[in-house]
């Protein structure tokens, strides 16, 4: 099935690994979900299982070192960070600006 949906990158099995750009998560295969086709005939869509997550297969790229550190880190700072939802949020937009300059480089290299 991720073979059919995923029209960017090529799946080998469901242990394959994604970096999903916008939640920065490690995804697998087997976790991605599978939404649509009601009544048989509706379109089926893939979907990150990052809860609140809304990533679509063109936001997942094949993990490199660099990705997984940043993966690593991210978790950490999450694991460590403090209750206080200012403190979330400034976490949170940090996050976003280092995926988005990531992202960047990803796109100037190729």
């Amino acid at each position: 099935m991720l073979r059919r949906l995923d029209q960017f990158r090529e799946w080998h099995s469901l242990d394959d690994k994604r970096f999903c750009l916008v939640c920065g998560k490690i995804i697998v295969g087997g976790q991605i979900q599978i939404n649509g086709g009601t009544r048989g005939n509706g379109p089926l869509r893939l979907s990150c299982p990052t809860e609140r997550c809304n990533s679509i297969p063109m936001d997942w790229v094949l993990p490199t070192d660099e990705l997984v550190a940043l993966a690593t880190t991210t978790s950490e700072d999450h694991n460590g960070a403090s209750s206080k939802i200012a403190d979330r949020d400034e976490e949170q937009g940090g996050l976003a600006s280092r995926l988005r300059k990531f992202a960047l480089h990803l796109k100037l290299a190729s």
